[in-house]
């Protein structure tokens, strides 16, 4: 069977940067971040006190009162980005065949604003003042659910969770079922809202964190000798999938290509990479191979580059392991030194990069990247985005467990 070639046709979401994937791309090239101290609930106990929000957020500007109130943020950042997405594609949906339309999303966590909501009304007020509509808003799958119900996409519809990898799974999950004709078009990504104080509780407890609080928006330095830990992050970000002739017909403006993905295990810790980086090199490995693009043929790398001390430097030497003396001609950059680290939503945000970067040649800055590791040698673009034809690029998720994504795109057929 031949597989059927898939293009990117519409992009949505929101970031710390703003509402609207503009605003996050924008932000993003010229070297903005959104990190900030939490005003959200109060942090005076926890160690580390800032996080990339999404502040610019206001539900009734998207849902009546009623419906908000049904959904968890999670799910609510989805379905915003989601419309984004499919008005920027410009499908009319009532035109397709929408049994052939389908949503397939990532999240690491969830609805844990919902847990942590109504496990207070269930301690204060008893069992009996537990609201109906908790287990449908803490669910995982809500999110592709609801998008699924509001435009009526009746295709394949799930969610993954592989924890920083969700999304990427989910992308790469939408990418089959179009390429082995389960479905014309899917609606992908991932959305995440894990800032709460559990949340934030539980990772600080892990140590992961960074305890820069007395300057947030440098907290976040991937790649850097002074880094200390990741800066997590909030949001969503939806992508449009669609088979490249549906595409065409319809007229349809196509960001980039994607041409392929590989996944695969570490097999070592539930929280640390192995040191080797092994895991990561054979997903972009048979990335490559999926999508029939050799080695040196790649331009760009959005990294997963989390700012921690052993993900930084083992990404990269699984990128050089993986492109040999050609590693030292990508440019490479961490979308997560502005925005923090979304968790199960941090693959969506970089594929839609990506497919951006690809569209308009230009690849942004690794901010922070002031003082550099030397096991971290390679072109990290610090300072300021480039003018770069990128043709092909990848685009790395590694995830505690030990769960390694690469998305494979290229330059617009």
């Amino acid at each position: 069977m031949t597989r059927r070639r898939v293009v990117v046709t519409g992009l949505g979401g929101l970031t710390s940067l703003g509402v609207g994937f503009d605003k996050t791309w924008e932000g993003l090239v010229s070297g903005k971040s959104g990190i900030a101290p939490i005003q959200r609930f109060d942090v005076s106990a926890f160690p580390v006190r800032f996080a990339g929000l999404v502040n610019e957020y206001e539900a009734e500007k998207f849902f009546p009162k009623v419906e908000s109130k049904k959904l968890d943020l999670f799910t609510q950042y989805a379905v915003v980005a989601a419309d984004e997405a499919i008005k920027d594609s410009g499908v009319d949906l009532e035109a397709c065949n929408r049994d052939r339309v389908g949503c397939v999303l990532g999240s690491g966590i969830g609805g844990i604003n919902e847990l942590e909501a109504t496990h207070t009304t269930y301690m204060e007020r008893g069992p009996d003042r537990i609201s109906p509509h908790f287990i449908p808003k803490l669910m995982v799958n809500a999110m592709s659910g609801v998008i699924s119900i509001r435009h009526g996409l009746r295709g394949t519809n799930f969610v993954t969770g592989s924890a920083c990898a969700s999304a990427g799974h989910a992308i790469a999950m939408a990418l089959r079922a179009i390429q082995y004709d389960e479905a014309d078009m899917i609606v992908s990504g991932g959305s995440e809202t894990a800032v709460t104080p559990l949340g934030l509780g539980g990772f600080c407890a892990l140590r992961a964190l960074s305890t820069r609080n007395d300057d947030p928006q440098a907290a976040s330095r991937p790649f850097d000798k002074d880094r200390d830990g990741f800066v997590m992050g909030e949001g969503a970000a939806i992508v449009v999938l669609e088979e490249l002739e549906h595409a065409k017909k319809r007229g349809a403006r196509i960001y980039a290509e994607f041409l392929g993905f590989g996944s695969t295990a570490d097999a070592h810790h539930i929280t640390a990479p192995k040191e080797d980086g092994a895991g990561p090199s054979r997903a972009m490995l048979t990335a490559l191979r999926d999508g029939g693009v050799s080695p040196d043929q790649v331009s760009y790398i959005n990294a997963h580059g989390t700012s921690t001390h052993y993900n930084d430097a083992i990404e990269t030497t699984a990128i050089k392991r993986t492109f040999g003396d050609h590693a030292r001609k990508l440019a490479i950059s961490s979308t997560k030194s502005m925005i923090g680290h979304l968790l199960g939503a941090s693959a969506a945000v970089e594929f839609a990069v990506t497919a951006l970067s690809i569209h308009k040649n230009v690849v942004h800055p690794t901010r922070n990247l002031t003082n550099p590791d030397p096991s971290c040698d390679l072109d990290y673009v610090p300072g300021a985005a480039r003018d770069l034809n990128v043709r092909y690029a990848l685009s790395n998720s590694l995830g505690f467990g030990g769960h390694n994504v690469s998305l494979l795109l290229g330059k617009q057929p």
